[in-house]
């Protein structure tokens, strides 16, 4: 093998090493956004739930 394709070879796995790093610390990124979202989501759905919970007081305050 000659020290060309040696060096071609060792530049590609430098850069394939480095793209996979790079997406690791994305994939990290996008974990903790995800947890982020998903307990924000569950905030709203609590707020939602409470609000439903409201109306369904009022709606039985009628009907008595």
């Amino acid at each position: 093998m000659s020290i060309e394709l040696f060096n071609r070879l060792e530049q590609k796995v430098s850069n394939a090493v480095e793209a996979l790093e790079l997406l690791k610390m994305e994939a990290e990124e996008l974990r903790e956004e995800n947890s982020r979202l998903k307990q924000e989501r569950e905030e709203w759905e609590n707020r939602l739930s409470a609000l439903l919970g409201k109306f369904d007081d009022v709606d039985a305050g009628n009907n008595d």
